[in-house]
């Protein structure tokens, strides 16, 4: 099947009625998980001080303050453009790796971590389990 343009999609997107409500609940729990202001996490991240403000009132986001917020809140790109109707970005598509010539332990531990589904309490383990096999060695 052929992918649709990334130009095609962007305007069949923005010709679509957007559904305001998951992109609110999920910019909310994020500013929840960091403990931020609305404020804070749009100038923090690169938006002017309005900028969550607008999101959490119904307006559709752009494609350039979603990846602006998904650096800022640490969070693949790809999950707020979803949630805003926009087209999925292949540049911040995952590429996962190949296990076969992993041993079966290290197989159970990254899908073990792929199962945790807030990105930055994956993120914390994922470092401290690195920390702690830095600390053996």
């Amino acid at each position: 099947m052929k992918e649709t343009p990334i130009a095609k999609a962007k305007k069949i997107s923005k010709d679509k009625n957007y559904d305001a409500e998951p992109m609110r609940q999920r910019i909310l729990q994020l500013l929840e998980q960091h403990n931020e202001s609305f404020r804070g996490a749009a100038m923090d991240s690169g938006l002017d001080h309005q900028g969550i403000r607008r999101v959490l009132s119904g307006q559709k986001p752009s494609i350039i303050s979603l990846i602006l917020l998904a650096d800022h809140f640490g969070i693949n790109p790809n999950e707020l453009l979803l949630l805003a109707d926009w087209p999925r970005l292949k540049a911040f598509d995952i590429e996962t790796r190949n296990a076969e010539n992993l041993p079966v332990e290290a197989v159970d531990v990254a899908m073990a971590l792929s199962r945790i589904t807030e990105p930055k309490k994956r993120k914390d383990m994922a470092r401290a389990f690195l920390t702690l096999l830095q600390n053996l060695a």
